[in-house]
């Protein structure tokens, strides 16, 4: 029997950044291509720092060269922390990906994320902004989602967002157990399929829980300078953003800002639901 190929692509969260295993990262989908079957083809084809134009320009011509049963994409925050956010450009290169595997046969694994401002802990001035594009951002996958029939795993939500013990010491990458958690729900989901019909990944860490001491130098040395590679560009953006989101609650017009973004969501759906081509019966 010719093994399951499971091919994950996307950023620093599919790499697996969080979860250390020797010199590397190991991360959610390596945990759950071991529950994929008894024979399983793994390629992590994911980056850190990607976004969805480094998704579908790098890791998408290779993800299909492999011909994969089971390919995951999740990616979309790393387009939240650049000035370049583009909710409309977003979609259309998730809505390409998504159908070029789609087209192939493949299983698509999707899932939407939490807001990397709530995770940091950020001022309400400056996280709701990034809030709003990770609205954005989930509301795109879930819709072209459903478009591919995909295996989405509603990720943005739960209380095990707010537990510490599954979050590394940066705040926005899970840690082994948050990994392990990650592998666990999208088993579940493809179980439920027919997909996955190996062993459930185990939700208990293999590894001792990093120390305090260690995490705090992590963050001060590797952590800090992987969260200002990827927001040196936005800050001057975002405390425009902050200002304009003070300046709309004080006059009591917030609602604005969320209906704006709403518009350009719809927009971008709209706009990529234009250019699919027409369905035969045989595809309903």
């Amino acid at each position: 029997m010719r093994p399951v190929r499971f091919v994950a692509l996307g950023d620093s969260l599919t790499e697996g950044v969080g979860d250390p295993v020797g010199e590397g990262w190991r991360g959610w989908a390596a945990l759950l291509a071991d529950g994929l079957g008894e024979s399983v083809e793994f390629t992590n084809l994911a980056v850190s720092g990607s976004q969805t134009r480094d998704v579908l320009e790098r890791q998408l011509p290779a993800g299909l060269a492999l011909r994969p049963d089971v390919v995951s994409v999740v990616v979309g925050v790393n387009d939240t922390l650049r000035c370049t956010f583009d909710i409309h450009a977003v979609a259309s290169r998730l809505d390409a990906v998504y159908a070029s595997f789609a087209s192939q046969g493949a299983v698509v694994l999707t899932a939407c994320l939490p807001d990397p401002g709530a995770m940091l802990g950020l001022p309400g001035a400056l996280a709701r902004p990034l809030a709003r594009r990770q609205r954005a951002v989930n509301t795109v996958v879930h819709a072209l989602s459903e478009r591919y029939g995909a295996v989405h795993l509603h990720a943005a939500e739960g209380a095990w967002l707010m537990d510490r013990a599954m979050w590394s010491a940066d705040r926005l990458h899970p840690g082994e157990r948050g990994h392990r958690q990650l592998a666990v729900r999208f088993h579940a989901l493809l179980a439920q399929a027919g997909t996955a019909t190996g062993r459930e990944p185990s939700p208990e860490p293999e590894f001792p829980v990093t120390t305090t001491s260690a995490s705090l130098w992590w963050l001060a040395t590797a952590g800090t300078g992987w969260v200002a590679r990827r927001c040196t560009d936005l800050l001057p953006q975002l405390l425009r953003l902050a200002a304009d989101e003070v300046g709309h609650r004080a006059r009591g017009t917030s609602a604005r800002l969320d209906l704006r973004a709403s518009a350009a969501v719809s927009a971008a759906l709209a706009a990529v639901a234009v250019s699919l081509p027409e369905r035969g019966p045989e595809a309903a």
